[in-house]
């Protein structure tokens, strides 16, 4: 099968969706690799690394023709003129939180647009995995650095110093971001409450991370009540497939201390911060109420080496399986591999994204389809 590795369009979005390494795993498989011109170029790979590890160095014309296209974010408008019928489109998309527009362009073209963060295995979503946690960590990070009386913050020192207490740290949302979020948190001696709903998720962390946080159970009293106290709040919350919900209203972003701040990684499904609006690298801030809003929805562009590597890691066996098997007969024998389909066959079989969309009458479930 050829596949197609595409340089992304986006500002600041610095990843490329294979590693040379996993070239070079396609290539000894047979397949042919068209990595297009200067890719991987952000993450610091040559396109002499990836001629050595068995690939062609093609233009973007030539890598958009390929069978199986490699993205790690959702196409941009002046993509849309390389869909085509049939092509299997394989990359983030987060199409509840893209323009309509995008979902309109993949269903009229017929592709089979696949995106890695509905992908399941055992309850899990693996391909989101890997950015979750660098996104998790980095929160952590970036708060930190905010916090700085230098960047408008509090002036508060995340770990504090003996005789003088840590920062306050509330983490809403007990997933892989959540979870990494915590235990860095923790790690540098902050004090940490997390929140959520999911009893098991939380003595996970719990036992994880013991003695060093504390856990609470999610709701509009809990939050209202402990989100005057916070230094840095993480907002970590995840409804696959469905925009984030609301869980911090603006009344409550108002009641926070001055200087405080705000680190929303759900912002690539909407949000989960009233206040919050999407930010770049380039300009990841904003204050509102007194507060600051980080919410960089690419957040793991920021290490596109580290991102790259552990995306591949993640995406090859499934690359792998639709390249030696075809789309269809990998959909069939992994049926956690078509929890990520969005739209074939000029259907959307996602129904949370019509659902948020408005495009119901485009709905076909996958299974009259394959």
């Amino acid at each position: 099968m050829k596949i197609g590795v595409i340089k992304e369009l986006l500002e600041d979005e610095s990843r490329v969706a294979l590693a040379p390494e996993g070239a070079r795993e396609l290539a000894e498989h047979g397949h042919t690799v068209l990595v297009e011109k200067d890719a991987g170029l952000g993450s610091t790979f040559t396109d002499d690394e990836y001629r050595k590890a068995g690939a062609r160095i093609v233009s973007r014309e030539q890598a958009w023709a390929a069978e199986l296209v490699l993205k790690v974010k959702n196409p941009l408008k002046e993509e849309f003129k390389f869909f085509r019928k049939n092509q299997v489109l394989f990359t983030f998309l987060h199409l509840v939180a893209c323009p309509k527009e995008l979902t309109k362009e993949l269903v009229k073209r017929n592709v089979i647009a696949i995106g890695y963060e509905l992908v399941e295995k055992n309850e899990e979503f693996p391909l989101l995995a890997p950015m979750s946690s660098i996104a998790g960590k980095m929160a952590v990070q970036v708060g930190a650095h905010y916090l700085s009386k230098l960047y408008g913050g509090r002036g508060t020192l995340l770990d504090g110093i003996p005789g003088v207490l840590p920062a306050n740290v509330m983490i809403i949302g007990p997933g892989t971001v959540g979870s990494m979020a915590a235990r860095a948190a923790a790690g540098r001696g902050a004090s940490v409450t997390i929140l959520g709903n999911d009893y098991k998720k939380l003595k996970r962390i719990e036992e994880t991370v013991s003695g060093r946080i504390h856990t609470l159970h999610s709701n509009i009293y809990t939050i209202s009540r402990h989100i005057k106290e916070m230094d840095l709040v993480i907002g970590a919350v995840l409804v696959p497939g469905r925009k984030t919900p609301k869980i911090v209203t603006e009344r409550m972003v108002k009641t926070m201390k001055p200087g405080s701040v705000i680190v929303d990684v759900s912002i690539d499904q909407g949000g989960c911060v009233e206040t919050s609006k999407q930010t770049t690298h380039r300009n990841p801030i904003f204050v509102k109420h007194n507060v600051i809003h980080y919410c960089v929805s690419n957040m793991p562009a920021a290490y596109p080496r580290t991102s790259a590597r552990g995306l591949t890691n993640s995406t090859l066996p499934y690359i792998l399986k639709i390249a030696n098997r075809g789309v269809i007969k990998a959909i069939e024998e992994n049926p956690g591999l078509g929890k990520g389909v969005n739209t074939m066959d000029g259907f959307i079989t996602n129904k949370a994204v019509v659902e948020s969309l408005n495009l119901t009458s485009h709905y076909r479930d996958l299974s009259e389809l394959i």
